[in-house]
């Protein structure tokens, strides 16, 4: 497991998050969506899962265990 701290984003797809950092962008599978809003400073905690196929085509997916301001 990591952390990673960056801005939260609306994805291009409905219902799709992103977690923006200086040099990578990361697309949040699971963990509680009512702490994520975008525009919001956060830092999750998790294990990038880059193999995992998603419907959002953005941000490398990364399974969300917790989420803090």
């Amino acid at each position: 497991m990591i952390s990673v701290r960056g801005t939260l984003k609306d994805g291009v797809e409905p219902g799709c998050v992103l977690l923006a950092t200086d040099a990578k962008t990361y697309l949040l599978i699971g963990g509680d969506r009512a702490a994520m809003k975008s525009g919001q400073q956060v830092t999750v905690y998790g294990t990038p899962q880059p193999d995992l196929m998603t419907t959002c085509q953005q941000g490398t997916p990364f399974k969300v265990t917790k989420i803090e301001p």
